[in-house]
């Protein structure tokens, strides 16, 4: 179904970028460096650029008259079949700078479109690119009805153009309707699977960031999985979940999101709300940043304002990444004492990543500590949840014969284990730590029953 009249398509392109003296304009942050790698990723070939400075956009073209005719000479001489602006236009001003460029014009917010279009492979990614293009292109349906307009009025021949319109319009929200619905059916399978996860207490740890920050390939480091990471936006449209034994914490459903960027198309935010719902249900959000990027801040930002819009609440670690191409170390910085506030990694050269489990050891269960087991006979299941975890840094015997584990890990993980297994902290730890573990003492001794009491087992914490 063709809702407009297109210009013969290619590839050839010219990118035409303005800054504004009045910082009022959101367009003004937009990068250049970035949209020459937007345009790349769209498979354009581009054959020149036209930058220029303006006090405010022109109502008619966007940039000035003289601009206008600068960009249409530059078409005719170099062939050019689409012009690339780094900027959101009206529908007005795109088919104002058609009649006038002769070919095709594409704003900021169709090219990032026409990439995901390009980039999604799963049915939800299809099924959201098309809600989001069939929204964008919901205002610029006129711009194929130009002929009807030219047509005599007089009996039979009143408004054919706008009859024509509306019918298409009625069609597009009858797609867009569809469109909505089944991916309200994606939404609801995606709650049932957070429902489960939930029910098991497994936490949700989501990788947010800009795009081509790096999340994909941290996310095969930490799972050992090969999902398409590439140096390219937007290589990840489609989330990706899986289930990992993350050291120190237990089970965790690890989510791959798709990248943001500046003033990212509300149509995108809103088309894949069910899939940023995976960020906005996250125990903890992984914020990966490019370490690398001249432009780290605004990015950082653009990030920020992103999770605002969609109302992510969950805690947020800064990952800066890519320290390979920096000076910076793998490292830990905290915001207080016992909360981490920032980790340096590199996923490519496999830095850091031990700095990352640690900070998010502390951030889903606690400040870590250093604890000497020593485990009944009968305590295998135990051990073996301790292996599994990780956490066990020192093996050795006593005089006795008893095995003496050093493990490292946060206490109420401590606790919850040894809840499970059945086993009194005062049994299988030295009595300063076991009392380290007990901060419900103050409780128990509000009604004299000491935490060890054999006839208070329903009430002891670790004798569950």
């Amino acid at each position: 179904m063709h809702y407009f009249e297109q210009h013969k398509s290619g590839e050839r392109a010219i990118l035409v970028h303005c800054t504004f003296k009045s910082l009022d304009f959101a367009d003004n942050q937009n990068d250049l460096d970035e949209f020459r790698l937007l345009a790349i990723s769209a498979d354009a070939q581009i054959l020149g650029e036209i930058t220029g400075t303006m006090n405010k956009p022109s109502a008619k073209y966007f940039v000035g008259m003289g601009k206008a005719d600068e960009i249409a000479k530059q078409v005719a001489e170099t062939g050019a079949e689409i012009v690339l602006f780094n900027h959101t236009l009206t529908p007005s001003q795109e088919r104002n700078l058609e009649k006038i460029l002769q070919c095709k014009v594409i704003d900021r917010m169709g090219l990032i479109l026409d990439i995901f279009a390009k980039r999604a492979r799963t049915y939800e990614g299809k099924l959201q690119v098309e809600l989001a293009q069939l929204t964008h292109l919901s205002s610029r349906l006129v711009r194929g009805y130009a002929h009807l307009g030219q047509q005599k009025g007089g009996i039979g021949l009143r408004g054919p153009g706008e009859t024509q319109l509306e019918t298409d319009r009625r069609l597009l929200q009858v797609r867009v309707n569809q469109l909505k619905a089944k991916l309200a059916k994606v939404k609801q399978t995606r709650q049932i699977g957070r429902a489960k996860r939930t029910k098991s207490s497994t936490p949700t740890v989501s990788l947010v960031g800009y795009t081509n920050a790096g999340k994909s390939t941290l996310f095969n480091a930490l799972t050992d999985e090969n999902i398409y990471s590439a140096d390219q936006l937007f290589a990840t449209l489609d989330p990706t979940l899986r289930q990992i034994d993350w050291q120190g914490v237990g089970k965790v459903v690890l989510a791959d999101t798709v990248g943001f960027v500046q003033n990212l198309p509300h149509e995108l935010v809103e088309s894949f709300h069910a899939t940023l719902e995976e960020t906005l249900e996250a125990d903890l959000l992984l914020h990966i940043i490019d370490s690398s990027s001249p432009n780290m801040h605004e990015q950082i930002d653009a990030v920020n304002s992103v999770l605002h819009e969609i109302g992510a609440t969950a805690p947020v670690l800064l990952v800066h990444n890519k320290i390979d191409k920096t000076k910076e170390k793998p490292t830990i910085h905290y915001k207080d004492a016992t909360t981490p506030h920032r980790v340096y990694v590199s996923a490519h050269a496999n830095l850091g990543i031990d700095e990352l489990t640690q900070a998010v050891q502390e951030l889903l269960v606690g400040g870590l500590s250093d604890f000497h087991l020593t485990p009944p006979y009968h305590a295998g299941q135990l051990k073996n949840a301790l292996h599994e975890l990780g956490v066990i840094t020192h093996s050795e015997f006593d005089d006795t014969g008893h095995e003496i584990l050093t493990v490292r890990l946060a206490k109420d993980k401590l606790k919850e284990l040894l809840g499970k297994y059945h086993f009194n902290a005062f049994d299988v730890l030295p009595p300063h730590e076991a009392n380290s573990l007990l901060p419900v003492l103050e409780e128990f001794e509000k009604v004299n029953i000491k935490p060890n009491d054999d006839n208070n087992d329903e009430l002891n914490p670790f004798c569950l």
